[in-house]
């Protein structure tokens, strides 16, 4: 009987624990449905460039942004990193975006080499990112409104400044120029 007991006791504490994972881990999508969770993206919302500038987000209104949150360690951003300079080359001139905040603890020192060396391959052709690549920490990200559980994590930024949709995790290439494309009006 207390077998039982316990057996059961722990199933409900797994239950419990995955429930809370599922919410906690789960893309918020602040489309269709849940107008309010659409917020403005605050006009103090900055990164330093690789080469030490400093890039505002608010001086990107009237472009679709997507802010991508990666590091040189995660391989799921190694194999979304492709999607986004394709993506880059073929929505640029529609008014896209793409933003790299590198979360890496050792900022530029392992950035900016990676960074330089790296290529990718993007439909047969092995490509340098060729989208704007940022330093972040845990301040940007505050600033922003965004917690951060996990890489990737981007974040979707219409043309007039608000935040659209923020995923965790990789999704699929289609969904991320389903997305794109929605705010673009194409």
């Amino acid at each position: 009987m207390k077998k039982t007991i316990l057996i059961l006791l722990g199933v409900a504490v797994l239950v419990s624990i995955v429930y809370y994972t599922d919410r906690k881990l789960a893309p918020v999508q602040a489309v269709g449905d849940h107008p309010a969770k659409v917020s403005e993206v605050p006009s103090s919302v900055s990164f330093k460039s690789l080469d030490g500038k400093s890039v505002n987000l608010s001086d990107l209104r009237g472009k679709v942004v997507f802010v991508d949150f990666w590091e040189t360690t995660c391989g799921p951003c190694k194999i979304e990193i492709p999607w986004l300079i394709e993506l880059q080359q073929k929505y640029q001139a529609q008014g896209l975006t793409i933003l790299g905040v590198a979360m890496d603890t050792d900022g530029q020192s392992v950035v900016a080499p990676w960074v330089a060396k790296e290529r990718f391959d993007v439909n047969g052709a092995q490509l340098p990112i060729n989208y704007p690549i940022v330093l972040g920490d845990d301040k940007s990200v505050e600033a922003l409104g965004q917690e951060l559980v996990g890489f990737p994590t981007t974040v979707l930024i219409s043309r007039d400044g608000r935040i659209i949709k923020t995923t965790l995790g990789l999704v699929s290439f289609d969904e991320i120029e389903k997305d794109i494309k929605s705010q673009l009006g194409t």
